[in-house]
């Protein structure tokens, strides 16, 4: 298939298309401008997904499909420029299924877990309303709907993958976040930050996915998606959490250096969010294969040790 890929450059992103070459799809990577870094054998698109009328010239090619994964992120930031975020992932997303050509069948969207907020029911299964806390998990909801109207419609099929934690690393880029517990704790071990604010007694559970999983779990969903017309959600997980204290103690066994630590109040967070997957295991055959929290660590601090951390 020719695939398109939006944020091909971005942390998940070059995971996706990494995955999709090696699955002996054509892909093009959309980026905002020339010269990012993307896998090899990914072909650089560029344009804006807030440009319509540019992004409509780009896209005028006859792609089969498309994995949406340009987004903004952060949540606390979200809470400071909620409009910016509706902005980019909601009317964003809008744009592109506007300018995607006729041949575009298949949508493959990369959403969040930040879309349930903080339900009671753990595991949580995708029959879980939707309640979310952040501008940013709202953003991601209202474009899983624009993304399963479309679908509705009869222009394609779409799959919403929602996943948790992502993390490790693929062709030795860690993730560039250092908001996310997983890199400030190699920050710090790695020396480029003193210590690691954690609230409360580090005792929150939250669930951990590698960035390869997640990749080859889009893989899945685009090759296994509905026909035009219908759409399907999955949690992308493997339904085992870890403490903050737990994280802490994997980082400092597989580096070998001390993670110093300092607390902060307790924040009002829930105590564990973890998913049940097992639609994504029943419907396409998809399970974690690399998503061990020490092997998800190792990778990410052989990518942090490669580019100088």
């Amino acid at each position: 298939m020719r695939v398109l890929v939006t944020g091909a450059a971005g942390y998940v992103g070059y995971a996706v298309g990494r995955r999709l070459v090696a699955a002996g799809h054509e892909v093009g990577g959309l980026v905002r401008r020339p010269g990012r870094d993307l896998p090899p054998g990914v072909r650089p698109v560029v344009g804006d997904l807030l440009d319509p009328a540019g992004l409509g010239a780009v896209l005028d090619e006859p792609y089969d499909a498309v994995c949406h994964l340009a987004a903004l992120t952060r949540v606390r930031e979200s809470f400071a420029e909620p409009l910016r975020f509706f902005t980019a992932n909601v009317q964003g997303t809008v744009n592109l299924l506007e300018a995607l050509p006729r041949t575009v069948t298949r949508v493959v969207y990369g959403s969040t877990a930040a879309v349930y907020g903080a339900p009671d029911r753990q595991p949580i299964p995708e029959e879980q309303a939707p309640a979310p806390t952040s501008p940013y998990g709202a953003s991601k909801l209202a474009a899983e709907q624009a993304v399963l109207f479309h679908a509705r419609t009869g222009a394609a099929g779409a799959v919403v993958l929602r996943t948790f934690n992502v993390a490790g690393s693929v062709g030795g880029r860690p993730d560039p976040d250092e908001t996310r517990l997983i890199p400030k704790a190699l920050a710090v071990a790695a020396g480029r930050a003193a210590e690691l604010q954690i609230n409360g007694d580090g005792g929150a559970v939250r669930e951990y996915l590698h960035v390869d999983d997640l990749a080859a779990a889009h893989v899945r969903a685009l090759e296994g998606c509905p026909p035009p017309g219908e759409g399907r959600v999955y949690n992308a997980g493997g339904g085992a959490g870890a403490s903050v204290r737990e994280v802490i103690k994997a980082v400092e066994d597989v580096t070998g250096r001390p993670v110093p630590t300092v607390r902060r109040p307790p924040q009002p967070e829930p105590p564990l969010l973890v998913c049940d997957a097992r639609a994504i295991r029943r419907d396409l055959g998809w399970r974690p294969a690399r998503s061990a929290l020490p092997e998800i660590i190792a990778d990410a601090w052989a990518a942090v040790r490669s580019t100088g951390g």
